[in-house]
């Protein structure tokens, strides 16, 4: 029984410690917090307050009505939702897509990195590496642009060199729903490339040498050195990246898709995003998009749960 209350007693002294030496911190660092204070606050206004309009995935909204007044529908837009083929094409389109994404931008980077790690002229792989990270900084709205300009049917430099060199008649890339998945996919993964090889390259960097140095007294190629040592060394980084990149299963790019895609490709381009820009805001049928995003959410939080306790479980990898 002392030994009880003495260890009651010793945990409420640690708490106290505890807030004390809080406090301390707080009182010595409060400019710091101060200067969090205006991020905190955007985020809050522009973050979290408009979830107050979720409200509306339950209602029949309408504008002049309001939240207060529109009446209540309950699950009647989610069942909806399943009912459509449209929106059921929809979110196999989103599902192929960025399941495609998700795999080549984890298996071109890959390969990419290896290779660029045997280049030894600094100057070159220097260079390389940075025109190949370059896209990344481009905004999708530029790119689509050039994009749409490269593979017009009508004087698109990637239709020329096919005619002039193949002799195949131009192809609508953009506009055909049989080339358009792989139009979306090779353009992310050429966009992407350059930034996630620069996280493969560091975790060549931090390999052990002396596992190098170990593999070249067995008598182990490059080759062979690759296959077993750095490969097995980059496990945990490729297993990360796999299982965090799960949260973004239904995001395929909406920024994307709405500069490259057109009616004629909805069957097989059209995403979830997508569909509910058009549907919510273009046809004006808020309560139906605001149901179709809120069960795009929900299920993307559950998947970075999942992505996070997989990397945790697997990789040993921690938020904080």
């Amino acid at each position: 029984m002392q030994t009880q209350t003495h260890l009651e007693s010793q945990t409420v002294i640690n708490k106290k410690k505890k807030l004390k030496k809080n406090g301390w911190n707080l009182r010595n660092t409060w400019q710091l917090h101060a200067m969090l204070l205006p991020a905190v606050i955007i985020v809050f206004i522009f973050q979290y307050i408009p979830l107050f309009g979720l409200v509306m995935a339950f209602q029949d909204y309408e504008p002049w009505l309001g939240f207060l007044h529109s009446p209540w529908v309950g699950l009647d837009h989610f069942k909806t939702m399943f009912e459509y083929e449209d929106a059921r094409q929809v979110i196999w389109n989103t599902l192929i897509i960025s399941s495609l994404k998700i795999v080549f931008n984890i298996v071109v980077p890959l390969a990419f990195a290896l290779l660029l790690n045997e280049v030894y002229i600094m100057k070159f792989k220097r260079t390389v590496q940075t025109i190949v990270y370059l896209p990344h900084f481009l905004s999708w709205v530029i790119l689509g642009g050039i994009l749409i300009d490269m593979l017009s049917p009508e004087g698109g430099i990637v239709n020329r060199v096919l005619v002039s060199l193949f002799n195949i008649k131009p192809i609508f890339f953009l506009g055909d729903n049989d080339w358009f998945r792989t139009v979306v996919v090779i353009t992310d993964v050429w966009k992407e490339c350059g930034f996630n090889t620069i996280v493969f390259l560091a975790a060549i960097t931090s390999i052990n040498p002396t596992l190098y140095e170990a593999a070249i007294v067995d008598g182990a190629n490059r080759w062979q050195q690759t296959v077993y040592v750095t490969l097995p060394s980059m496990l945990p980084i490729i297993i990360v990246v796999g299982t965090l990149s799960l949260g973004n299963i239904l995001n395929a790019g909406f920024d994307q898709i709405l500069n490259l895609y057109n009616p004629l490709v909805y069957k097989t381009g059209d995403i979830i995003d997508t569909y509910v820009y058009r549907v919510g805001l273009l046809n004006g049928d808020f309560s139906y998009g605001t149901a179709v995003g809120l069960f795009k959410s929900i299920i993307s939080f559950i998947l970075v749960v999942a992505g996070y306790r997989l990397a945790y479980k697997y990789a040993n990898y921690k938020v904080f």
